[in-house]
């Protein structure tokens, strides 16, 4: 199974191949349209920021690239964020791949949203058996609005878009490469998709 890591210069990239690793996989880490689009499966990881990393993508053609992909493809962290519609952290027009809005925490708690939450109102094959209500880790000052696309939520200061899915496009806020047992059966069951 070939499973490629887009490279975005904004990603969780160590951790993301570590986990697949223990999974008896190593990936392809690439910007190169033709390797994305021959995969078997592609994980859109994500540590950084909106604007910049859409202007990488955009450079790149990797923009068009990825709406046309039609295996399974899994965005992490601002992974997720990046394929919602528009982003206000630093007012960034996104994939469109999910018709929802990712907007800024207010502050009534410590922003960023860091450490483990629990996962609830979870459907589909990415949460197959992992325990109701289990935990993950999340590191993110912004957050997905709910909405027909969500599959897991999550609460912090108010409800949010843990997870989203939408034909083969499946997204989740949290880090399932740095959330243990847990986090390794999310990658697990997304590679078994």
């Amino acid at each position: 199974m070939k499973i490629v890591i887009i490279k975005y210069n904004a990603g969780n990239v160590v951790s993301v191949t570590n986990t697949l690793n223990r999974l008896g996989v190593e990936p392809v880490l690439s910007d190169d349209p033709e390797i994305i689009k021959s995969a078997d499966k592609v994980i859109f990881p994500g540590v950084g920021e909106a604007s910049t990393a859409m202007d990488y993508l955009r450079k790149r053609k990797l923009d068009q690239q990825i709406l046309n992909l039609k295996q399974p493809f899994l965005g992490i962290c601002l992974g997720q964020q990046l394929m919602c519609r528009y982003s206000e952290e630093n007012d960034t027009d996104c994939l469109g791949i999910f018709d929802l809005n990712v907007v800024r925490f207010e502050k009534k708690l410590k922003v960023p949203h860091m450490g483990w939450n629990r996962l609830f109102d979870t459907k589909g094959k990415l949460f197959q058996g992992l325990p109701d209500e289990a935990y993950i880790y999340f590191v993110h000052s912004y957050y997905c609005e709910i909405g027909s696309e969500t599959i897991a939520k999550s609460d912090y200061i108010n409800e949010f878009s843990a997870a989203l899915n939408m034909d083969n496009f499946y997204a989740i806020q949290g880090h399932p490469e740095k959330s243990g047992q847990v986090g390794q059966r999310l990658i697990e069951n997304f590679l078994n998709l």
